[in-house]
């Protein structure tokens, strides 16, 4: 009987323990919503925790990634290419860069030839479409040049001479401009050969003679120089049909250089030795209607002439030339 009691008694007991257990877990699960501020029916949200954002949180635990990343860069052209493998198991497209092949045909002359001192020309100067300037370079020759080119400045340094080899070869080279150096003397043949010469501007340094010069000139500047009238040759200009600016100021000149071409628009002559003038030097005594249009500027100012001696020199002229009258 007392057995019997015995596990009554036991069955009770284990019956409150099973209901009491689920009231204490509740009550253990409030409290932890609590500090976690995990919402439930008594416990009021925060105004930042709103519906979108609940959402938002509801999205992002549903989101699962099922593609590889795919890294965007730029695009590469086809051809041989090379993949990288990483630990990551990442792989890279490389494309390889191909080293600047000294022997390729866009490389020889970008320099210009070499000069006498080992440098190629384009280093020691400036070369830029065509035109190669050396100006202030200390130079003492002429170096060589590209064959292509068409303008030369090699003013303000130290040259001393013009030989005959230093422009060969450059057929479309149209202008030289070795102003302020200390040229003394120029070969012969050194600027006569040149097809497109038009311009050439030797002033400022110790010429005693001017070279023979191409049919074709538009302006020759050789202002201030050490130029004795023997120093011109004869008709010098006279085929010069397109020779526009003659500027021979600053010399030793007895005389102007005759006959002077039709197409000479500016003659400069101020601070020479000019002592006499006639009236074929501009016009021409036999045509009275004669009229020289394109000789709008001739400077005689600076030499030892009286222009008012010669009244009928100018009559064919648009301006009376400037000088001592």
């Amino acid at each position: 009987m007392k057995t019997f009691a015995s596990i009554v008694l036991l069955g009770i007991l284990i019956l409150e323990a099973v209901f009491a257990a689920p009231a204490k877990n509740e009550e253990k699960a409030k409290k932890l919503k609590q500090i976690q501020l995990l919402p439930d029916d008594d416990f009021e949200e925060p105004d930042y925790m709103n519906q979108d954002a609940r959402n938002f949180y509801d999205y992002e635990e549903q989101l699962t990634i099922n593609e590889p990343l795919i890294e965007i860069g730029s695009l590469t052209p086809s051809g041989n290419r090379e993949l990288v493998t990483y630990d990551s198991d990442y792989e890279e497209e490389l494309v390889p860069h191909e080293p600047l092949d000294p022997g390729a045909p866009s490389v020889p002359g970008l320099l210009g030839p070499e000069t006498k001192e080992g440098l190629p020309t384009c280093l020691l100067c400036t070369c830029l479409s065509g035109s190669v300037y050396c100006d202030d370079t200390d130079i003492k020759s002429i170096p060589p040049l590209p064959k292509d080119t068409t303008h030369f400045y090699a003013r303000f340094n130290k040259l001393t001479n013009i030989k005959k080899g230093d422009f060969s070869g450059l057929n479309h080279l149209k202008r030289i401009d070795v102003t302020g150096n200390r040229i003394s003397s120029i070969d012969e043949d050194a600027l006569r050969q040149l097809p497109e010469l038009v311009d050439l501007m030797v002033a400022s340094n110790e010429l005693v003679q001017l070279p023979e010069l191409p049919k074709t000139m538009i302006s020759i500047d050789a202002s201030h120089n050490k130029l004795h009238s023997n120093g011109i040759k004869k008709e010098a200009f006279k085929d010069m049909n397109n020779l526009e600016y003659l500027y021979l100021a600053g010399n030793t000149l007895n005389y102007i250089p005759l006959p002077l071409p039709e197409s000479l628009r500016s003659i400069n002559l101020q601070n020479n030795n000019v002592q006499q003038i006639d009236d074929d030097t501009f016009c021409n005594s036999k045509d009275i209607h004669y009229v020289r249009k394109a000789l709008e500027l001739i400077r005689l100012d600076g030499n030892p002439i009286n222009l008012s001696k010669t009244p009928h020199a100018y009559i064919c002229l648009p301006h009376v030339p400037y000088g001592n009258y």
